[in-house]
């Protein structure tokens, strides 16, 4: 799958780190204990790991 660029919205992640953990070279778990993206990419099959919607794909 292609990396897309994405955003992580912080008000809607609940920290759960499925997405750093499924996409451990694009998403972190930031000192907050929230998801951040590590080099503004990820493959866009990330949005798909979030329980909460907090991933989207910037067009």
């Amino acid at each position: 799958m292609a990396k897309k660029k994405i955003k992580i919205d912080k008000s809607l992640c609940i920290g759960c780190g499925a997405c750093a953990g499924t996409y451990p070279d694009d998403i972190k778990m930031d000192d907050d204990g929230l998801a951040t993206p590590i080099n503004g990419v990820a493959d866009e099959d990330a949005v798909d790991v979030c329980p909460v919607g907090a991933i989207s794909v910037e067009e």
